[in-house]
């Protein structure tokens, strides 16, 4: 992905509201919340093939208007909780659009399978001794 932050904040934008928690008068006054929404189908940074696998792994963050979702309030600062949302989308985007490799179906070698029933065999004999013979 060759996307760079300004590219991807020239597509976002930005809502704000005060934060809640701790914090006293700053968190009565100040609106340092932001969420972040990314509109990944009006977005002309990826190509359709992009879109379509971005939509299918963000199916869960996706809002009911199909923009994703990212919320930030942990700093006092609304440009800092700015710049954490904006490179949690970024960390998101990038996630999503990795390919992981097809997993190859293998089987156990016979080296493998003996030893397995070589094990079996010498479990089932230690439990084999442990019993008592009461028919004698």
């Amino acid at each position: 992905m060759n996307i760079s932050k300004a590219d991807l904040q020239k597509e976002t934008f930005y809502k704000t509201s005060r934060s809640g928690g701790k914090g006293g008068q700053n968190v009565n006054k100040v609106s340092s919340k932001v969420e972040l929404l990314f509109s990944v189908n009006n977005s002309a940074l990826f190509t359709d093939d992009e879109k379509q696998r971005l939509n299918e792994k963000l199916q869960a963050r996706l809002n009911k208007d199909g923009y994703v979702q990212v919320i930030c309030d942990e700093e006092r600062s609304q440009y800092l909780n700015k710049e954490k949302a904006l490179e949690r989308l970024m960390g998101l985007l990038t996630r999503s659009l990795q390919v992981q490799k097809p997993r190859k179906a293998t089987k156990p070698s016979k080296k493998a399978k003996a030893e397995r029933l070589d094990n079996k065999k010498i479990q089932s004999a230690k439990k084999e001794g442990r019993k008592r013979n009461f028919d004698v």
